[in-house]
């Protein structure tokens, strides 16, 4: 990654995330990279970005760090709280660490990779956004997620993929559990393509056939009253 040779320094023990986060909504030129430092867990670091700047975290981040992203790459160099890149539009965000509950919600576009393990329902109501996990997600991670792709590199905890729409959930390891109307279908020449490139983006080399698609079995897109709610 590089823009600028001289970064951009934010001091989070000294300046005050308001600051930041105006920076960063205000005019920006592209390719200017950011450094924040001192983070220590502060909330809503790098939100609402709409310009193809880089911002880099030296530390660990709270809750819904990069939120509604777009066209900016961000990168947490530690963990990250709840909600981080929840309902990012486009461009990229790492993390170098563990991730907390939520992570991805609602993306509509753009690539997180997290390098360790990811919380609770990781990818929730995702709409298009693709996320590779180098560890293991917990329970209800891709519930109701509805187009793009997750990609897990560890294991899954229970109910993956409950009332999946037309996301795809890729597993390398062991399954605790699928969730209603969630299904484990054969690899096909295409999933193989889409792993290997989300792979080779997040940096991460596995054999795209080590893994698993979990996907839609449909029965839900239509309401039975006959199936008394066993799905």
């Amino acid at each position: 990654m590089g823009g600028l040779t001289t970064p951009v320094l934010f001091d989070l023990s000294k300046q005050t995330l308001r600051e930041l986060n105006k920076a960063l909504h205000g005019p920006l030129v592209p390719g200017t990279v950011y450094r924040v430092e001192n983070p220590d867990g502060a909330h809503s670091i790098a939100v609402g970005i709409n310009a193809p700047v880089e911002v880099h975290i030296e530390g660990h981040a709270g809750y819904y760090a990069a939120g509604m992203n777009m066209l900016a790459t961000v990168v947490i160099y530690g963990n990250a709280g709840p909600g981080v890149a929840e309902n990012m539009m486009s461009g990229r965000v790492d993390v170098t660490g563990f991730a907390s509950g939520g992570a991805g919600a609602s993306a509509h576009g753009g690539l997180l990779v997290i390098g360790g393990d990811a919380g609770l329902r990781c990818g929730i109501s995702l709409k298009g956004g693709d996320i590779v996990v180098g560890g293991s997600v917990g329970s209800f991670s891709a519930f109701m997620a509805q187009a793009g792709n997750l990609v897990v590199c560890g294991d899954a905890g229970e109910g993956l993929g409950d009332s999946l729409y037309e996301a795809v959930v890729y597993v390398r390891g062991t399954i605790q559990s699928l969730g209603a109307d969630a299904q484990v279908e054969p690899m096909a020449e295409s999933d193989l393509a889409t792993v290997s490139s989300l792979l080779g983006a997040a940096g991460i080399s596995h054999p795209a056939s080590d893994f698993k698609r979990v996907a839609s079995a449909r029965n839900l897109y239509h309401w039975n009253a006959d199936a008394n709610q066993e799905y």
